[in-house]
């Protein structure tokens, strides 16, 4: 009986696989059609791109960063100054958090990636530029308890849709598993935005603009936090964002950003 039903349940089974991989095939037709129609184009260059949004060019063009750099602010050095010497900005104005670091510079392709994924709804782009970041961060996300995303006030992130800081911030908790606190740190006041504003400016344009939600303070009280935002420029938002969370009684805060603006003139001390 058993060897009788034998060939009826294998050919059952055969009918089966074919008809779940011509659901497959059909599935995956509109997409398919989509990119005929619409090939996608490099964000920087607008060449047709097989890919994450960046052809190989501009890839080549970005400019990461890699050793040596300032151990507290992630800044390159032009050259090796030796382990454990900080630039003269970390020197001068130490940030609140521990340490910061980008994967790459604030250059030309950096930033059309950047104004890609935070003003045009590329949210394509996340996963990319989150994988580098969180190859960039690996010795921060190695001691890391949890994830925060820089948030948005929610006038704006009603208007943009999303908060691009936490799109970044969910490639970088898949990739590094270390858990995510969306909702913990909140912006608790509009603020203007910083682009054209001085350094003192920016300062006092975030002062206070943050807060630790009381009902989340539990994600945060006694964790190794990292902050995760787009771009770090004057560090003044980062900064602000440090010190609500330590005020909320986090044992220490980095910040892990995509890129970071590079002053050439400045030279280890």
């Amino acid at each position: 009986m058993d060897a009788e039903a034998s060939p009826s349940r294998s050919i059952s089974s055969q009918l089966r696989g074919a008809l779940s991989a011509c659901r497959d095939a059909f599935a995956h037709l509109p997409r398919l059609a989509l990119d005929i129609a619409l090939p996608t184009l490099c964000v920087s260059c607008r060449e047709p791109v097989d890919g994450e949004g960046v052809c190989a060019a501009c890839w080549a063009k970005l400019s990461f960063i890699a050793p040596p750099f300032c151990p507290r602010l992630g800044i390159p050095f032009v050259y090796d100054p030796g382990p454990e010497l900080l630039s003269m900005e970390a020197i001068a104005t130490p940030p609140a958090y521990q340490r910061a670091r980008a994967a790459v510079r604030y250059d030309d392709v950096a930033r059309t990636l950047v104004h890609s994924l935070k003003y045009q709804d590329r949210t394509d782009l996340a996963p990319a530029m989150g994988r580098w970041m969180a190859r960039a961060g690996q010795e921060l996300l190695a001691e890391a308890d949890v994830l925060v995303p820089v948030p948005l006030h929610w006038r704006r992130g009603w208007s943009r849709r999303y908060n691009q800081s936490g799109a970044l911030a969910r490639v970088i908790s898949r990739q590094s598993g270390v858990k995510l606190a969306t909702e913990a740190l909140r912006r608790i006041r509009p603020t203007q935005q910083q682009i054209g504003l001085s350094r003192p400016q920016r300062a006092a344009n975030v002062q206070g603009a943050f807060k630790v939600a009381p009902e989340r303070m539990a994600d945060i009280q006694s964790r190794r936090v990292v902050l995760i935002d787009d771009v770090l420029t004057s560090g003044a938002t980062t900064d602000a964002c440090a010190r609500a969370l330590l005020r909320a009684k986090a044992t220490q805060v980095d910040v892990l950003v995509f890129a970071r603006v590079v002053d050439s003139h400045r030279a280890p001390i």
